[in-house]
């Protein structure tokens, strides 16, 4: 028979696997296969075993994980609760993870949990997602009254003092890099005398015996020592413990066991110290002690988990930035009368005044007036845009010398700001596929070091020169120190944040880590037509008329008309010229699109078709050879000629121009120049794209291309063997932005083309295609270079500490330097991540 339930308290692979194997040895289970996302447990067993009898084993196993029926909801006792300590916050174990603090390491993928903590996994500090909350809203308070919190400032309702910003609270990371420097220094304070203390015995006739002997100062040390290990660096050894406890073994068990066991060799020796032989003693009796060892290698240690919340502080100065941009307040306007109004109080349809310099505050569109705006800060193009009337603005870009009125149109989380923000964050958390490289590896890692100080305890305990047995010990400990697993982890998550944070400042938004890597080896790239390499920008050049039937003005007020439904860009620029034209819209009945080819509906009880040529196939209007040669006559010269059938007659045509970009060229030659093949596919005629693709240079090109024959040429390169990138700004293209190996969407299109994009180009210009791939190169290799070095870094540094160069130059490795190598490995993978902040991508 078989059972499923439901599994709480699995934060991780490491944690289904063990949950599995608990289940499977319980007696009478046949086999158990327990499903991580799902958080279900399937077993499969020769009779019913009662439930309580799986919640036993899972609670003998440490009382981390819970099993229920399907169905039943955990209770609050059952569950595993956050631990608040001096020295140690454990995130919740909640497998949901809705929170806004994750795991630099991405231990767990993009999971957050929602307090901070360590992660259960790796046993490193928990990093704070930096997002809009704290930016955008501002509280006052009474300074005689802190009770008193109020959304706008005034008169305290106890005291009737005025009300006084509230200073935002301290980030969790700042909070913990303070922390942190205070446990280090404290510490220090403690380390400093033992290790003078243990130096002086290589003093001729130390001066400290004179004093006291050797077993009092080794007394004194051990008390030194205390504050060190029980306070300032008892978090390692919580972690050690629950890493080993939970089996997911990581750097704080190599620390926990190295240093734990050189303290506690020394408590043992003092208290016993007739139990060890001579090769331990000095000559005066007494056991060496590894107090100093101890001390340093856990201070050390603490020297580079400070040093690592400083670093991390900057790998996501990016976002900071960005933040920076949010205003927390606005001028909405009432009824001709202006009031200051805090960020979060605007709602969709208020009438904002921006004021010359201000920052403006959410997204909409400028509804009185004309300026230019600083856009910089988002696209990454320096040269302030021009804005009038019915031009969309953005929150947090900064508007230049003159006041203008606008419409707010996104307000919150959904204004481009924030969702650039969010975009960089969950790109930030995401995990490459080379990542699978380091976790393969860091699998390994730990259960092989530490078999590595076992055989280096033996072989010196055996064929060392005397005190072999001391030797052993301290070299033991040395490989279990140097050993850093955190410099493999941190490899590629560091690179990938920084690199996305500096997207993100140059108009380049990268939804996720794997898009960055597949960028690098594309070596295709598909580009659409219209709002791609043109600007997007159409303009109507002229109406035909086909016939007597109807006179131009009609021609355009049908033409109008049934456009005004549509949201396609040709068909603005129709609506837009129509109004110009002072033409009467009509309304629009049983208003269809059909993809790819136009337009139909019913407009003053005639059936209008709008397209293509298919479309009017679609129509069943047959296009004469005299319409089609005036059209082509438009065609040639790169313009969009769309027919109009009125009743299943082609009565007219409108003519629409659309600007090639100033940097299409440039950038396509650029991109060929990588090595990239460069295809145009578009929906238009032949002729048009003969046209623009000879003014780019373009010999790869293919017309009438409807979204499921842009989705076939995809497929077709990429059954080619080809690593393909696809670039489009509409609806019609996101099936082929989908597919493709890595999909490019202009920032300036549709919701579902971005939607469906990898990578989104805040401009919508061709020339981030070339940032993009820039960035994915520098990252790609940025991301080796950490690799190889952290691999690098522990091939050589483990054998060294294990005494390989004793027998031929004499050199051991003190556990110390060990500790500190250990230390600034992670830093250093840190510091060469942050080195892409300063990388020219342009």
């Amino acid at each position: 028979m078989k059972h499923t339930y439901h599994i709480h308290g699995m934060t991780c692979n490491g944690c289904r696997s063990h949950v599995e194997k608990t289940l499977s040895e319980v007696e009478g289970v046949t086999n158990a296969a327990v499903d991580l996302e799902k958080e279900e447990a399937t077993i499969e067993m020769d009779k019913h075993i009662p439930l309580e009898k799986f919640q036993e084993a899972l609670k003998n196993d440490g009382d981390r994980y819970s099993i229920h029926n399907l169905g039943e909801h955990t209770h609050s006792s059952e569950k595993t609760e956050t631990k608040s300590n001096s020295s140690n916050l454990q995130p919740p174990t909640s497998s949901l993870g809705t929170g806004t603090f994750y795991c630099p390491m991405h231990c767990e993928g993009d999971k957050t949990y929602d307090k901070p903590g360590d992660c259960p996994v790796c046993g490193m500090d928990l990093v704070e997602e930096q997002n809009l909350s704290a930016t955008t809203s501002e509280q006052w308070t009474c300074p005689m009254h802190p009770e008193i919190v109020e959304d706008e400032p005034g008169a305290c309702p106890i005291c009737g003092m005025d009300l006084v910003p509230m200073e935002p609270d301290q980030s969790a990371e700042e909070k913990t890099y303070k922390k942190l420097l205070k446990k280090f220094w404290i510490a220090v304070a403690f380390t400093v005398p033992i290790f003078l203390i243990a130096m002086s015995e290589m003093i001729p006739n130390n001066p400290l015996y004179s004093v006291l002997e050797q077993k009092g100062w080794n007394w004194i040390q051990f008390g030194l020592s205390i504050p060190v290990v029980f306070y300032a660096t008892w978090m390692f050894f919580e972690r050690a413990y629950r890493s080993i406890k939970t089996w997911n073994l990581n750097m704080f068990t190599l620390i926990g066991i190295g240093a734990g066991v050189a303290w506690l060799f020394g408590v043992f020796g003092m208290l016993f110290p007739d139990f060890f032989p001579v090769q331990f003693k000095t000559e005066s009796g007494a056991v060496h002690v590894y107090f100093e060892a101890a001390t340093v290698i856990l201070t050390l240690v603490l020297m580079g988990q400070v040093l690592e919340a400083r670093a991390h502080s900057k790998t996501n100065s990016a976002v900071k930035e960005l933040l920076k941009l949010a205003p927390n307040k606005a001028v909405r306007v009432v009824d001709g009368n202006e009031e200051e109004v805090s960020i979060d109080k605007i709602q969709k349809g208020d009438i904002l005044r921006v004021k010359p310099g201000d920052k403006i505050p959410v997204d909409g569109v400028i509804t009185e007036g004309h300026t230019t705006v600083d856009e910089s800060m988002i696209s990454g193009e320096p040269i302030p845009v021009d804005k009038i009337e019915d031009d969309k603005v953005s929150s947090g870009t900064i508007n230049g010398n003159q006041s203008f009125l606008m419409k707010a149109e996104k307000v919150g989380s959904d204004t481009l700001l924030s969702q650039i923000i969010k975009m960089v964050n969950d790109a930030s958390r995401s995990r490459a596929p080379i990542q699978k490289l380091a976790d393969t590896v860091s699998g390994y890692f730990v259960p092989v070091v530490v078999i590595i100080s076992l055989i280096t305890f033996a072989v010196w305990a055996i064929w060392g020169p005397e005190p072999a047995y001391v030797f052993a010990l301290v070299n033991a400990i040395a490989v279990l120190i140097i050993a850093c697993p955190c410099a493999l982890g941190l490899a590629t998550p560091m690179s990938i944040m920084v690199g996305v944070g500096k997207g993100a400042q140059n108009g380049v938004l990268i939804k996720n880590a794997e898009a960055l890597e597949k960028l690098d080896k594309v070596d295709t790239l598909i580009i659409d037509k219209t709002g791609t390499i043109t600007e997007g920008k159409p303009t109507v050049e002229k109406i035909g008329v086909f016939g007597a039937n109807f006179s131009e003005s009609e021609i355009l007020k049908f033409i109008a008309s049934l456009n005004s439904s549509s949201e396609h860009p040709l068909a603005e620029a129709t609506v837009k010229y129509g109004k110009e034209q002072k033409t009467q819209i009509s309304k629009t009945e049983n208003f269809s699109a059909v993809t790819g080819k136009g337009v139909e509906g019913t407009v003053d009880g005639k059936k209008l078709d709008l397209g293509n040529a298919k479309m009017m196939e679609y129509a069943k209007a047959t296009i004469s050879s005299e319409m089609e040669t005036e059209a082509r006559s438009f065609q040639k010269q790169g313009k969009t000629v769309s027919y109009l059938s009125i009743d299943s007659e082609v009565s007219g045509y409108v003519v629409i121009g659309d600007k090639i970009k100033e940097t299409s060229a440039k950038a396509i030659k650029e991109l060929q120049d990588k090595g990239i093949a460069v295809i145009m596919l578009t929906g238009d005629n032949h002729d048009t794209a003969q046209a623009v693709a000879s003014e780019l240079n373009l010999a790869d090109f293919k017309a009438g291309m409807l979204p499921e024959d842009k989705l076939k040429e995809v497929t077709k390169l990429q059954q080619q063997g080809k690593v393909v990138a696809m670039a489009g700004d509409g609806i019609n293209d996101a099936p082929a932005l989908a597919k493709s190996d890595v999909g490019i969407a202009m920032g300036t299109g549709t919701d579902v083309a971005i939607e469906s994009a990898m990578i989104t180009l805040v401009k919508g210009d061709l020339h981030g295609i070339v940032k993009a791939k820039n960035l994915s190169h520098a990252v790609m290799r940025n991301i080796k270079q950490n690799l190889f070095f952290a691999l690098i870094y522990n091939t050589l540094g483990i054998p060294i500490a294990a005494g390989v160069l004793f027998p031929f130059f004499g050199i051991l490795l003190s556990p110390m330097i060990a500790a500190l190598a250990m230390s600034f490995s992670s830093v250093s993978v840190i510091a060469n991540a942050l080195r892409l902040k300063s990388k020219a991508i342009n």
